[in-house]
């Protein structure tokens, strides 16, 4: 019978590889985006997991006049308010994590496993809040945008001047275009076909396009239905009424705004469990304050000669 090791005169990969450590990285997932949307909106902390927005009632009954260099009387006013403004109920996003003590004993090294376990339910979790910021039937900001601000797109695909459009209907300070990445690149092949081609910004690290000195943040959260899909323009910020995010602050067990990972103890299968909840919500103070361009078509192509 032949040696195996006939011919060799060194030590093989295949056996020294037994007495090598190789490096192993944490899970990788892919599903995990940048959710830039959730960093650019601007939170506020709410008491007891409500937040009211009250408006002026009969705004256009408020008198005032320009004085004028006589002893005319000068109108009487006051400010009335709403009886009942919207409240909004921060809802959660919850789920619970278990880990066998078994395997957290005994496989936690280099990686914890607990640790690893509930950093990627978090991202999770944390992509069903940015969703849920833009869908949920209550308080999504798609759901919740006035009749008024809603426009069609002139021809299908995204062009410059449909955003010049959004431009004039939201343009108290606006910040930031939301799009599909599609959609962006619908625009950009717009642009590039007129020959302006849109310039950049940089942004967390990143290049972003920009149109009209305003960047294009991509959120892959926007649905893309048979290549149609729709832009946001948004204003945000509560001193400049626009669109806010909202969170409950001091939660037991808190890691960062409106989340919490709390411990339950463990079962008598030897079963340790943790809650993690985050608790958010989104307001629209006043109407203007986003807009929407709807019907945009992301499957347009051009041919160049």
């Amino acid at each position: 019978m032949a040696d195996i090791h006939q011919g060799h005169t060194a030590l093989g990969d295949v056996a020294a590889r037994t007495l090598a450590n190789a490096t192993k990285t944490v899970p990788q997932l892919r599903l995990i985006t940048p959710r830039w949307f959730v960093h650019l909106l601007h939170w506020v902390p709410v008491e007891a997991g409500i937040y009211r927005v009250n408006k002026v009632k009969d705004a256009d009954k408020i008198a005032v006049d320009c004085s004028q260099k006589d002893e005319r009387e000068l109108p009487q006013t006051f400010v009335d308010y709403e009886e009942w403004g919207r409240e909004y109920l921060l809802s959660a996003v919850n789920t619970v994590v278990d880990v066998h003590t078994r395997v957290s004993d005994l496989y936690s090294s280099p990686h914890n496993q607990i640790h690893e376990q509930i950093r990627l339910t978090i991202e999770i979790v944390k992509e069903r809040q940015e969703r849920e910021l833009l869908h949920n039937k209550e308080y999504g900001l798609l759901n919740n945008i006035n009749d008024a601000m809603r426009i069609k797109t002139r021809s299908g695909a995204p062009t410059p001047d449909d955003l010049d459009e959004l431009l004039a209907y939201v343009w108290k300070e606006p910040a930031f275009f939301l799009a599909h990445p599609r959609a962006i690149a619908a625009f950009g092949r717009e642009c590039t076909r007129r020959g302006v081609p849109p310039p950049t910004v940089t942004l967390f690290g990143s290049q972003f396009l920009t149109w009209r000195g305003f960047p294009l943040i991509p959120c892959d959260k926007i649905d893309v239905v048979k290549d149609k899909t729709s832009i946001l323009l948004l204003r945000t910020g509560e001193s400049r009424q626009g669109v806010v995010g909202l969170y409950q602050p001091g939660l037991p067990g808190e890691q960062s705004m409106g989340l919490s990972v709390r411990f339950m103890g463990i079962n008598h299968q030897a079963i340790a469990s943790y809650l993690i909840s985050l608790y958010c919500s989104l307001a629209v103070l006043t109407e203007d304050a986003v807009g929407v361009l709807e019907n945009v078509d992301v499957g347009k192509y051009h041919e160049y000669k």
